[in-house]
């Protein structure tokens, strides 16, 4: 399970998250939704450690990001092909491989890993290719890899469909409807309303750093058309101007 409680980020005098508590429990599916600015990734970056919080905390299964004996065991992250700061990005001369036998060795996870990882996410054929010659779609395959290195029972993706075609969405929505189904706790940040509604189990939603709603999906839309109905009404009155 990953948590917060009253989160407070703020980076210089601007307050990205303000007092966001939540949880994401295991074998559920979550989308982050909200617009650009919205605090979304800031959000992802304190549940993995890399944003420190000014108030609240952050916790998965039971303890702060920080003092995990094994982070890597615990929780996997991907936070987008290109992201800065991601704990998987890639030196782009390394082979996918070599990129995966680097984590594995700093991580303390078996070699005998990779393989298997590079074959669950399509990669088996292209292992040996530099990182520089993936198709941006081919690099979310690798981070998705790098999440998934060790089996940890928690997850953290940063809108991981982007660059994927349409054999790619098809694929990553089997996968991670059935990661969570075999007991993970899986949070993604998504502007994909089809996708969520598709493969999701809850939705929290972030609007001016704020966490104005955090519910099963189908609680969240009630008698609203649908997902997408059902959140502009509730962002419609902010709309105008709000975007940082």
């Amino acid at each position: 399970m990953i948590s917060t409680t009253g989160l407070t980020v703020r980076y210089g005098s601007a307050t990205v998250l303000d007092d966001v508590s939540t949880q994401v429990r295991d074998g559920r599916l979550v989308y982050l939704l909200g617009r650009n600015g919205a605090g979304k990734s800031t959000l992802l970056r304190s549940m993995c450690g890399i944003a420190l919080p000014v108030e609240g905390n952050v916790a998965i299964d039971g303890i702060p990001p920080g003092r995990l004996p094994a982070p890597a065991l615990a929780i996997g992250v991907h936070l987008g092909a290109d992201a800065a700061g991601s704990p998987s990005g890639p030196n782009p001369s390394h082979t996918g491989r070599r990129h995966l036998r680097w984590l594995a060795a700093a991580a303390g996870v078996g070699g005998n890993r990779i393989d298997p990882v590079l074959k669950r996410v399509g990669l088996a054929d292209a292992a040996d290719r530099r990182v520089a010659d993936y198709s941006l779609g081919m690099r979310q395959r690798l981070g998705i890899a790098a999440a998934l290195l060790s089996d940890p029972p928690n997850l953290i993706f940063d809108e991981p469909v982007n660059g994927l075609d349409i054999d790619g969405i098809r694929w990553l929505r089997t996968l991670l409807r059935g990661l969570a189904d075999e007991g993970r706790a899986i949070v993604i940040a998504s502007h994909l309303f089809e996708e969520v509604t598709r493969t999701g189990d809850d939705v929290i939603v972030i609007e001016r750093g704020r966490k104005v709603a955090d519910a099963p999906i189908a609680d969240f839309i009630g008698a609203h058309e649908d997902l997408e109905s059902a959140y502009l009404h509730l962002i419609r009155p902010t709309a105008v101007g709000s975007i940082r």
